[in-house]
């Protein structure tokens, strides 16, 4: 039902920003929240940050708390992650996700998310 495009990654130097994007299309409307994980090598994947899609409530891990925003334009079905501050640790895959459950956006385990995109590659080099 939902289908999901990530964009915008590459390489950036430790300190720099990235500015991810996703696009959304599908049901939408049926949404709860949307979020942000990912995944380096030889790790699970992670929780970094959900939104709620109407209410727009988020949660952020810590590890980028403060220095990541999440953020939707619900007229464009677009789900955003500014990093700024990267650090070499933050290199991974980024995925965005979707998911019709209410409370989902605190379920930071990735198997309780329905939809997910392709994934973009997030390099940050020291």
């Amino acid at each position: 039902q939902v289908q999901l495009v990530e964009s915008g990654g590459g390489l950036a130097q430790a300190g720099g920003s990235l500015r991810l994007s996703c696009a959304a299309s599908g049901r939408t409307f049926s949404w709860y929240a949307v979020g942000w994980f990912r995944q380096a090598p030889g790790k699970e994947r992670e929780f970094v940050a959900t939104i709620t899609w109407s209410g727009g409530t988020t949660y952020y891990a810590d590890s980028v708390k403060g220095r990541f925003t999440i953020s939707r334009d619900n007229a464009k079905n677009m789900i955003y992650l500014q990093m700024n501050s990267l650090k070499p640790e933050d290199t991974a895959v980024y995925y965005c996700a979707a998911d019709a459950t209410r409370g989902v956006n605190y379920q930071t385990d990735s198997k309780f998310w329905a939809s997910w995109g392709q994934g973009t590659q997030v390099t940050v080099s020291s």
